[in-house]
């Protein structure tokens, strides 16, 4: 009796697998996605795939499976796009069909569907169509934010002579200068880098980055319907968010008290004139959660993002210090030593231009991009991708393409240098993403990028506190977002 209970048993569990492969590997009309790894049920292909640097994992796996195939993140079918040609046939060529929001449930779970980065459909066309036209009202592209950069170039020129030679990390100076500018164009206003409630968010979103690439957090992502009740160091990711959130309302409410229609000073005021023009319309977007949303996504990638690029920046610099020679050599040539630098240098410093694209490339910032979801039914190549699925555009398979970079784990500021010394276009440099979806400020990131960068080596050297042979520059962290390994450095002044 016990010998068939047990044989019962196994019959059953051997059904369900099978039952659980058959519907996984087709979408409701019975057609096949894309070949891939077999999965296990409930947890999809989590034991195949390194959750510390889950790009890689899945490089490797378009050695077997081919530029689309699709793995199981726990029981959710995602499609993978390898390489440029695929990401270009989805995001580009069939643009309006892949640039749907994808499901991640780590961000699902905080963000609701609100905001500019993970809202949906009509809702996210109409805050995205907005935050451009605010941000260009604004000057994005324009003089007014590049001098409001120029000014917190200025400002952190001032922090770092505050270091007097002693060797230091730069985490936390280099956040503060992005962080400012946002803040700019967010409340119209920066804060000094001592500011107790400046310096509480800046923990924040230091912690948030690396939280968001715990084990823990990325297993959220396969197992939500476990995680969602398990303690552990999502939870602090989300408890962070909701400190932001609240830093932001404050402000909003702030503002809202001084609204002025005609004297819009700020991202804020614009989203409340805009709620004020929309309320007797039921279906408006423009209300509060999805402003204070809005306004977590300016600030946190507004700040992360292009702080974590000139660490690594930084980084790279003294490892190579040959390359920095070079870059500090046509600043002296281009700009000189006193006066300020400006977006429109860039025309005439092919050299300093190549580095920041390689620094862009070499750092990888964001690996895996973010989900993108098909919004109909549609075929890539030979494969029928179902509405609803969730594709994920794998940026590094371009950035590290071997036959548009050769040796591309090299750092090498030539990757984008024509023989002649002249800068080179590629469209293989897809950091900010392309297509529908790609990032909203790619136009500030790179004005800040610039001049941040060139006002540090206008003025400093940068020197190792050990043998630049020696360096790691391999990332401490590669998740969601890649994080450089710690490091400290001297700042030594060029000049009186």
């Amino acid at each position: 009796m016990e010998s068939w209970g047990f044989t019962s048993l196994t019959l059953i569990v051997c059904i369900s697998f099978l039952v659980f492969f058959s519907l996984w590997r087709k979408d409701p009309k019975g057609r096949k996605l894309p070949p891939g790894p077999p999965p296990l049920p409930f947890i999809g292909n989590m034991l195949q795939l390194d959750q510390k640097d889950l790009s890689t994992s899945l490089c490797k796996l378009s050695e077997k499976y081919g530029s689309v195939y699709t793995v199981y993140f726990g029981s959710q079918p995602v499609v993978i796009l390898h390489g440029y040609k695929a990401l270009k046939e989805a995001l580009i060529d069939q643009g309006d069909i892949f640039g749907g929001r994808g499901k991640l449930p780590i961000f699902d779970d905080i963000y609701k569907g609100h905001g500019i980065i993970f809202s949906h459909g009509e809702k996210w066309k109409q805050i995205r169509r907005f935050s451009l036209t605010t941000l260009r009202n604004f000057g994005m592209g324009k003089r007014s934010i590049e001098e409001r950069v120029q000014e917190e170039a200025q400002f952190l020129l001032k922090e770092l002579r505050k270091t007097n030679g002693h060797p230091f990390d730069p985490t936390y100076i280099l956040g503060c200068a992005p962080c400012n500018v946002i803040c700019s164009i967010l409340f119209h206003q920066r804060f000094s880098y001592d500011n107790e409630n400046f310096l509480s968010m800046m923990r924040i979103l230091s912690e948030n980055l690396i939280l968001l690439n715990s084990p823990l957090a990325q297993l959220y992502n396969n197992v939500p319907w476990l995680l969602r009740y398990v303690p552990g160091p999502h939870k602090k990711f989300f408890s962070n968010i909701k400190t932001l959130k609240k830093f932001i309302l404050d402000s909003t409410k702030k503002h809202e008290e001084i609204l002025d229609p005609n004297n819009l000073k700020n991202y804020i005021d614009c989203f409340l004139y805009k709620m004020q023009q929309d309320q007797i319309n039921p279906d408006s977007v423009f209300d509060l959660e999805n402003l204070a949303t809005s306004g977590m996504d300016l600030f946190d990638a507004g700040t992360e993002t292009t702080s974590t690029t000139l660490r690594y920046g930084l980084l790279l610099m003294v490892k190579y210090p040959e390359v920095q020679d070079k870059v500090q050599e046509e600043i002296d040539r281009v700009i000189g030593q006193h006066r300020i630098p400006s977006i429109k240098d860039k025309l005439e410093m092919p050299y300093t231009e190549a580095v920041l694209h390689e620094i862009q490339r070499y750092s990888d910032l964001v690996p895996l991009s973010l989900a993108h979801e098909v919004t109909h039914d549609t075929q890539l190549q030979q494969y029928f991708i179902p509405k609803g699925t969730t594709v994920f555009p794998i940026l590094s398979s371009a950035l590290f393409d071997p036959k548009e970079f050769p040796n591309p784990h090299q750092f090498d500021p030539k990757h984008f240098l024509n023989e002649d010394g002249s800068f080179k276009k590629s469209d293989y440099f897809v950091a900010f993403s392309i297509g529908k979806r790609a990032c909203l400020g790619e136009g500030l990131a790179k004005m800040e990028l610039f001049l941040f960068l060139v006002t540090i080596l206008q003025h400093f050297t940068l020197k190792s506190t050990i043998d630049p042979k020696e360096i790691n520059i391999k990332p401490c962290s590669t998740g969601i977002i890649t994080v450089p390994p710690k490091y400290e450095l001297y700042l030594l002044p060029r000049y009186e």
